[in-house]
C-alpha cells in the first residue's frame, strides 16, 4: 500500500471514530426527549346521565293563642279555646321534573376514526358522529331553593285592641301609686266590646228596615265595619291563624347500582320542609321501581359478535324506564313515571357506521341514538 493510501485510510477511520459516538449521543437524547416517536391521541367523552328534581309547595299554619282564652268559655261561652301555640306544616303541592348531566361513572375516549368524527355537547356528552346537525341542551344554571323567607309584619297586635288604659292612676287609699289593670278585668271589658258589636248590628238591620239607612253602600260599610271589630276582639280569645306559602326545590340523581331508595328531603314541625341531611324533621322517601324486562330485553339484543366490537371506544345508552314514588309516613304525595338513563343497558357504537358514510345524532337527555342516516 502507498503512503499516500495508507494516509486517506487512518483519515477515515479518525473520521467515524468522531462522528459515530456523537450520532449514538445525539440519538439518544433524542429518544429520551421524546421527539422522534409519535402517538395518536383519543377524544374523551361523558354519556349522560338523569337526575330528579322535586318541587315542593307548602302551607305554614301558625296559631298564636288569644291573652284571654282562660275566660273565653266564662265570658262568652266559646269552649276550648286553645291556650298554647302551635305551628303546623303541610304539603299541598308537588311536581317531579328530570335533567340531564354528564355521568361520572361512563367517561370514555373515542380513538382512531372514532375521534376524528365524534361530535361533543357543550357539557362534554356525545352528540353526534358525522353529524353537522346535531341537537344538545342548553347550558343553564338551575337554583334549588332550600331555606324559608322571612316573616312579614302584618301589623298585627293584640295590644291594639283596647280602649281603655292597661295602668290606672293611683289614689289616696294607695299612696297615689298607679296600678296596673288586671287580665280578668281587661277580658270582661273585651266581652263588652263583643256584645256591644253584635247589638249595634241587630240595631243597624233594624233600622236598615226601617228606613234609615236610604244609602244602601253606607249601610253595608256600616256593617262590615261592626263585624270586623268583633272578629278582632273575638281572637283575643280564641286566638288567631296566620299562613305563610314556601316553595322548595331539591336534586337527586339515582345510581345504576344502588338500592333506588333514598331521603331526598324531611319535614320538620318546627322549621317546616329541610334538606335531607337535617334530623329534625321525619324523612321524605323517593323510591325507584325500574320497568321488569325492557334491560334484559336489550342486553340480549346489544350482543355484537364482531371481535372489534368497542375498539372504537364509542359507545351509546339504551335508557332504562323506572316508576318513581314520593312517601311521607306511608303516604304517597306524588308519584311519576320517566326515562332514566343510567337504569338502561351501555352498548358499543358499530364499528361499520364510523366509517364516514353515515350521519348519527344521539339524544342529549339519555345518549340513545336519534338518528342513522347515509351520508
Amino acid at each position: 500500500m502507498k503512503k499516500r493510501d495508507f494516509m486517506k485510510f487512518i483519515a477515515i477511520i479518525i473520521g467515524l471514530m468522531i462522528v459515530l459516538p456523537s450520532y449514538g449521543q445525539r440519538k439518544k437524547k433524542e429518544d429520551e426527549e421524546g421527539i422522534v416517536p409519535t402517538y395518536v391521541e383519543g377524544i374523551a367523552y361523558a354519556l349522560p346521565r338523569t337526575g330528579i328534581k322535586v318541587h315542593v309547595e307548602a302551607i305554614r299554619e301558625k296559631f298564636e293563642p288569644g291573652p284571654y282564652a282562660g275566660f273565653a268559655e266564662q265570658l262568652l261561652g266559646i269552649q276550648n279555646a286553645k291556650t298554647r301555640p302551635s305551628v303546623k306544616w303541610s304539603i299541598t303541592n308537588m311536581k317531579i321534573e328530570t335533567f340531564a348531566e354528564p355521568d361520572p361513572e361512563q367517561v370514555h375516549k373515542a380513538m382512531g376514526e372514532g375521534a376524528f368524527t365524534i361530535s361533543l355537547a357543550a357539557n362534554g356528552c356525545i352528540s353526534g358522529i358525522n353529524s353537522p346537525k346535531t341537537t344538545e341542551l342548553p347550558l343553564q344554571t338551575s337554583s334549588n331553593k332550600t331555606f324559608q323567607k322571612p316573616d312579614i309584619d302584618d301589623g298585627f297586635s293584640f295590644d291594639y285592641f283596647s280602649d281603655t288604659p292597661f295602668v290606672i292612676p293611683g289614689d289616696s287609699t294607695n299612696n297615689f301609686r298607679p296600678t296596673r289593670v288586671s287580665v280578668e278585668q281587661k277580658a270582661a271589658e273585651a266581652a263588652q266590646r263583643v256584645l256591644d258589636c253584635r247589638m249595634n248590628q241587630y240595631d243597624l238591620a233594624a233600622l236598615r228596615i226601617d228606613g234609615e239607612y236610604p244609602d244602601g253602600k253606607a249601610y253595608e260599610v256600616s256593617l262590615e265595619e261592626l263585624k270586623r271589630t268583633e272578629q278582632n276582639y273575638i281572637k283575643l280569645f280564641v286566638g288567631r291563624t296566620t299562613y305563610k306559602t314556601e316553595t322548595y326545590s331539591f336534586d337527586y340523581v339515582p345510581g345504576s347500582k344502588d338500592n333506588n331508595t333514598a331521603v331526598i328531603f324531611r319535614i320538620s314541625e318546627e322549621n317546616g320542609v329541610v334538606p335531607a341531611t337535617d334530623l329534625s324533621g321525619k324523612p321524605v322517601m323517593i323510591e325507584f321501581d325500574e320497568v321488569s324486562g325492557l334491560t334484559d330485553k336489550y342486553k340480549s339484543e346489544a350482543v355484537s359478535e364482531n371481535p372489534e366490537a368497542g375498539s372504537s371506544g364509542v359507545y351509546y345508552r339504551m335508557p332504562g324506564v323506572a316508576n318513581i314514588k314520593i312517601t311521607y309516613e306511608l303516604n304517597t304525595l306524588a308519584t311519576a313515571r320517566a326515562t332514566i338513563a343510567q337504569f338502561g343497558v351501555i352498548a358499543p357504537f358499530p364499528e361499520d357506521l364510523l366509517g364516514g358514510a353515515y350521519a348519527v345524532e344521539f339524544h342529549p337527555e339519555t345518549g340513545a341514538i336519534k338518528s342513522v342516516e347515509l351520508k
